[in-house]
C-alpha cells in the first residue's frame, strides 16, 4: 500500500457522522491535491476491506456522484439518518455539512 492510499483511508476513517468531505479536499490533505480520481479508485476497491464510511465522500459541487441508482440511493439514505439534508437534486450544503480535519 502506498504512503498517499493510506493516508486516503485513515482521512476517510475519521471523517465523523454527520459530516461530509470531497474526493478532492481528501486528496489535498493526504498530499496529493491533483489525485481526487485516485481517491475514488481507493474508495471503490477499499472501502469494504477497512469499513470505510464511503456515503461521507461526495464530489467538490456537493453533490452526490456515485452513478449506479442503487448506491447513490443508499448513500443518500445514510447520509440522511446521519441527519445529513441531502436535496432532491442530490446535493448536500458544503457550508453547513463540511468536514474541515484540523
Amino acid at each position: 500500500m502506498t504512503p498517499f492510499t493510506h493516508e486516503v483511508i485513515k482521512i476517510i476513517q475519521q471523517i465523523p457522522p454527520g459530516k461530509v468531505m470531497t474526493y478532492g479536499q481528501i486528496a489535498r490533505e493526504a498530499g496529493n491535491p491533483r489525485a481526487a480520481r485516485q481517491v475514488v479508485r481507493i474508495l471503490h476497491s477499499m472501502s469494504r476491506k477497512h469499513n470505510l464510511p464511503w456515503h461521507r465522500v461526495i464530489n467538490a459541487k456537493g453533490q452526490l456522484a456515485i452513478p449506479n441508482e442503487e448506491a447513490n440511493w443508499e448513500q443518500r439514505t445514510r447520509l440522511e439518518a446521519e441527519d445529513i439534508h441531502v436535496s432532491s437534486a442530490g446535493r448536500v450544503n458544503l457550508k453547513e455539512y463540511q468536514w474541515i480535519p484540523d
